[in-house]
């Protein structure tokens, strides 16, 4: 009896462990997966799958021949709800200053870098310890650091500020145009890379393992602040220079004189960001943020409203009651009569019908997207994409980079859903800014 008790039970844990089907030899997928919603991200909007027809919806008012109407498809992503503001960027360069400052605090102090994990295994390089405070009253801590800061004879009135030249971020990202192409595969039958790719200098290299499709760059965050004297010859922007990004007056205004490259810094640190504080809540990561394409920037400034030469819908930029829609250049030597003289806070007009805010004028926005005059011929029809990374030693006109929306210094031509402008990658303006995207990623709940 005993014994037919003992099978019973062990027959019982061997068909409780082959999951719900028993273990009958079907095809029932890896068990124990959790069900998946995607959370609302904080300040971003939805924008569902669509079609739409990308292009001009008016004459081509500059003659410029470079669009042309076409259908296209983009699948579901986040948008922020506005563009980026000087707050928000500037958690990203105090993040920077701070993470420069424990780790040279950590060449002394080892309390400030943590050198291994919880199973006490090595970890190369250090990661940073957040959770350790900065003493600025202990006199170790202020010698260690001091580098950071301006040297005396650089110093305003003998203020003691820091260096923000010395902010430079460290950022990666893996080159998937490369490592797609089949001649680049990994192959099983001579156990190694046949392929080349081309390094930052531009040299073909042959392929080693991964690391060869991991690029990487160092750039300073700090925004350019003498764009607004630079922009303009003979008119007096300095006030704005002064105090724009730094002063908390100015929080709520979107960021400028960040090039195309400081903002892609800045999707990259984001993720990293939202994603490392997701592993340690014991969360599965997020996709990407990046700059969105430029199909994905017209599609969400249309807001669904199909040939609609403006984000609210009409062909005017004046609703019933006179006032203007944006903040653009509405006459001739007349920047103020839509109620902001340069750039105003973010939300100020009223959004579009997906929820967007400042899709037209204010600042105009960075999109991923290289620029060329012939790109709508060749793109594909499906989430519509050309990018190219240049080199420093690439010909200029390979640095261009797609800006949409246009400023609050452009006539309302630019403003119009479908029109493309652009602008080099390493200038840095005090009409464009930026905002994020992040791809929807799918769930698997019912």
């Amino acid at each position: 009896m005993k014994k037919i008790l003992v099978i019973c039970i062990v027959c019982a844990i061997l068909s409780g462990s082959c999951g719900k089907n028993g273990g009958g030899g079907e095809l029932t997928g890896v068990s124990g997966r959790s069900k998946y919603f995607e959370p609302d991200p904080f300040g971003m909007v939805f924008i569902p799958q669509g079609s739409f027809n990308m292009g001009p919806s008016d004459q081509d008012v500059a003659w410029a021949q470079n669009t042309t109407t076409k259908t296209v498809t983009v699948e579901p992503f986040w948008m922020d709800e506005t563009e980026i503001t000087n707050n928000e960027y500037r958690q990203f360069v105090f993040w920077v200053r701070d993470s420069i400052m424990r780790r040279i605090l950590g060449e002394q102090i080892e309390d400030f870098l943590i050198s291994e994990d919880a199973a006490g295994n090595p970890i190369d390089p250090p990661m940073i310890n957040w959770d350790t405070k900065i003493d600025f009253e202990d006199e170790t801590v202020t010698e260690a650091i001091k580098e950071l800061y301006l040297d005396p004879k650089e110093r305003f009135y003998y203020r003691k500020e820091f260096d923000t030249r010395k902010l430079m971020y460290e950022y990666f990202w893996v080159d998937l145009q490369q490592a797609s192409k089949k001649s680049n595969r990994y192959n099983f039958s001579t156990k190694q890379y046949d392929g080349t790719v081309v390094n930052a200098a531009g040299e073909p290299i042959k392929i080693q393992d991964r690391s060869n499709f991991i690029l990487r760059e160092t750039i300073n965050v700090y925004p350019d602040t003498l764009c607004w004297v630079a922009d303009f010859t003979y008119s007096y922007n300095e006030p704005m220079a002064n105090m724009y990004f730094w002063h908390p007056g100015y929080d709520e205004y979107p960021v400028v004189g960040v090039s195309w490259k400081q903002a892609t810094a800045f999707c990259i640190w984001r993720t990293q960001y939202l994603n490392g504080a997701l592993r340690r809540n014991g969360d599965l990561p997020v996709h990407d943020y990046q700059l969105p394409t430029e199909a994905e920037w017209e599609y969400a400034a249309r807001g669904g409203l199909e040939h609609s030469m403006y984000p609210w819908g009409g062909m005017y930029t004046r609703n019933k009651q006179g006032c203007f829609l944006a903040n653009f250049k509405p006459l001739r030597g007349n920047y103020a009569d839509d109620g902001g003289v340069t750039t105003l806070r973010v939300g100020s007009y009223e959004p579009n019908e997906w929820g967007l805010y400042d899709m037209a004028g204010n600042v105009a926005e960075w999109c991923i997207n290289a620029f060329d005059e012939s790109g709508y011929m060749f793109t594909h029809d499906l989430n519509p994409d050309y990018i190219y990374n240049a080199r420093p030693d690439d010909h200029p006109a390979m640095k261009r980079k797609v800006i949409r929306g246009g400023s609050w210094k452009d006539i309302s031509y630019y403003l119009q859903c479908g029109v493309t402008s652009y602008e080099y990658q390493d200038s840095t303006r005090s009409y464009i800014g930026f905002r994020c995207i992040r791809p929807y990623l799918g769930s698997n709940a019912k």
